[in-house]
């Protein structure tokens, strides 16, 4: 296997005394979907924070392309091309759909002919912004909002994406959709990293997977291998 895009080695990230995250290893290759899954606490949030640069880490080195961009600040981070889905969507709810995806290219160097092919791409690729494109982003559905969340952070020509809970609060239908669109965009050749409490659903469509329990990682594998691991299917499939 090539080396990896993303090598994470030792990361450590402390809420004043209370360790989150302890020491976890793990590797994105390019062009492959990875997945950390956990209960609800484990810590899936806060590695994607420390990715990110939204939270302080304690120890450990974050290489991208065999760059240790841990200490770099976040919109350096972005410009990098590490971008990340907030968990909760964080649309611009007083600015268009139109205005929130154009604030996602904020840190590109390109010409504004390439942006606007790139926002034509994202309203192929989400019909529905399209036609709500006019409107304000505080009056979409939580799925709508989803949409817009992801189409905001492709406009920022992520190398790799981080989605933090892109199911969450969604109906059971607009999540498939969310789903095949993740898959969609993979298919194109875009890394994604997903963390995700819906287990089965992250399983389903992960290259790799890492299950995080109170910081740690405690299992790894491919999506389909875990998916059929019986510890797996005791603690977060109901079998």
């Amino acid at each position: 296997m090539s080396a990896p895009l993303l090598k994470v080695q030792g990361l450590q990230v402390a809420y004043g005394h209370i360790e989150a995250v302890k020491g976890l290893d793990f590797e994105l290759h390019e062009g492959q979907i990875t997945t950390l899954v956990g209960a609800n606490g484990a810590g899936k949030s806060t590695t994607l924070l420390a990715l990110s640069g939204l939270v302080r880490k304690a120890a450990g080195q974050v290489l991208f392309e065999g760059r240790d961009i841990a200490a770099l600040a976040p919109h350096r981070i972005v410009a990098s091309g590490l971008v990340q889905v907030a968990e909760g969507r964080a649309t611009l709810t007083t600015l268009t759909v139109h205005e929130n995806l154009e604030l996602g290219a904020y840190t590109r160097k390109d010409s504004r002919a390439q942006v606007a092919q790139d926002l034509e791409r994202i309203y192929t690729l989400f019909p529905r912004l399209s036609e709500r494109s006019k409107g304000l982003a505080g009056n979409l559905s939580g799925g709508e909002q989803q949409m817009l969340a992801i189409g905001r952070a492709l406009m920022a020509k992520p190398r790799i994406l981080l989605l933090d809970e892109p199911s969450m609060g969604l109906a059971p239908i607009i999540v498939q959709d969310i789903f095949r669109t993740l898959r969609e965009i993979n298919r194109q050749g875009l890394t994604l990293f997903l963390v995700e409490q819906n287990v089965k659903q992250a399983l389903k469509i992960a290259d790799r997977a890492y299950v995080i329990e109170t910081g740690r990682i405690v299992l790894s594998g491919s999506g389909e291998e875990l998916l059929g691991n019986p510890k797996v299917q005791d603690a977060y499939l109901g079998a």
